[in-house]
């Protein structure tokens, strides 16, 4: 619980401006990083792309490790593992 209450008390510690590029910043990459699985996902089209289940797999692999990272840097754990990627 008390961790529950460092983090009210430090978001409330934040300053305006901190916010608001911290909001700015999320809402932009967070539209970027949506876009670009978009883009990864039209290589599902099987009349132009030729590609193995195992392949899928791997794309799929790297983009869940990927989001389990952001989930530790954002939270308490701070984590900095990285995800390299290749087929």
């Amino acid at each position: 619980m008390d961790v529950v209450l460092k983090k009210r008390e430090t978001a409330k510690n934040l300053s305006p401006e901190k916010r608001h590029k911290f909001v700015k910043l999320a809402e932009s990459r967070t539209v970027n990083a949506i876009k670009a699985i978009r883009v990864i996902g039209k290589l599902g089209n099987r009349s132009h792309y030729q590609y193995e289940d195992n392949d899928v797999r791997k794309i799929v692999s790297a983009l869940t490790k990927e989001i389990e990272a952001l989930k530790a840097r954002m939270t308490e754990q701070g984590s900095r593992i990285t995800v390299d990627f290749k087929l």
